[in-house]
């Protein structure tokens, strides 16, 4: 199944075209590697997929979403199906782990409380951090923190994770914890992963299809 299909399409960034034709094809399952300079237009192919950006010629999907039409008031049915994991974590630091996923389920319309908080505790489970939902986000060390970040991702079991740039803040260690907790979702579970980053070392360590994205273009290796 496909998950993201761009056919020729131009991303922008504002009103500035920053990658031109652009053809990538997700299919579920998959492991996908955006690499690039800084400005080279990586994050910009991430937020056209969340439809913060829309595109200029050609044709988008994502989902089951056509990202071209899509309408202002469609756009939170397809961000359910997102979860989006970023490098400065961005996590609510007034609130608990456990408010912080919260809320997020309150945000997409969760109604039954007892559901939520099975959903809570399964994700927590899934990412190592059982024993951390008392905790402020502040008294987490960041490895911690970007654990809780993918736990949130997951809470709406999506259909694709878009992980942007997501050990720029880590250190070595830690950066190996959460690619290997990724690469455990992808492969174990069969998530569908894109993971934006400038770090080559990566994709070699953890095998994937490989865009790069050089000179306005971004093109398969």
């Amino acid at each position: 199944m496909t998950l993201i299909s761009f056919r020729n399409a131009d991303i922008l960034a504002g009103d500035n075209v920053v990658v031109h034709g652009l053809n990538l094809e997700v299919s579920a399952g998959d492991l996908v590697y955006i690499l690039g300079k800084v400005g080279s237009g990586k994050t910009s192919i991430i937020r056209t997929i969340t439809a913060e950006n829309r595109i200029g010629a050609g044709e988008a999907e994502a989902c089951g979403f056509n990202l071209k039409t899509l309408r202002q008031r469609d756009i939170p049915k397809l961000r359910r199906k997102l979860g989006v994991v970023f490098q400065d974590f961005r996590l609510l630091m007034d609130r608990s782990v456990w408010e912080n996923l919260d809320f997020i389920l309150k945000a997409t319309g969760w109604k039954d409380r007892k559901k939520a908080d099975e959903r809570i505790d399964e994700v927590l489970e899934a990412t190592g951090m059982s024993t951390k939902a008392h905790k402020m986000p502040h008294q987490l060390s960041g490895g911690e923190q970007q654990r809780i970040a993918i736990a949130r991702a997951l809470l709406n079991s999506p259909e694709l994770i878009l992980a942007d740039e997501p050990t720029g803040n880590l250190d070595e260690e830690t950066t190996e914890d959460i690619l290997q907790l990724l690469n455990k979702l992808n492969k174990e579970n069969g998530t569908t992963l894109i993971m934006v980053t400038h770090d080559k070392s990566i994709v070699e360590r953890y095998p994937g299809r490989v865009f790069v994205c050089q000179d306005e273009s971004c093109t398969e290796q």
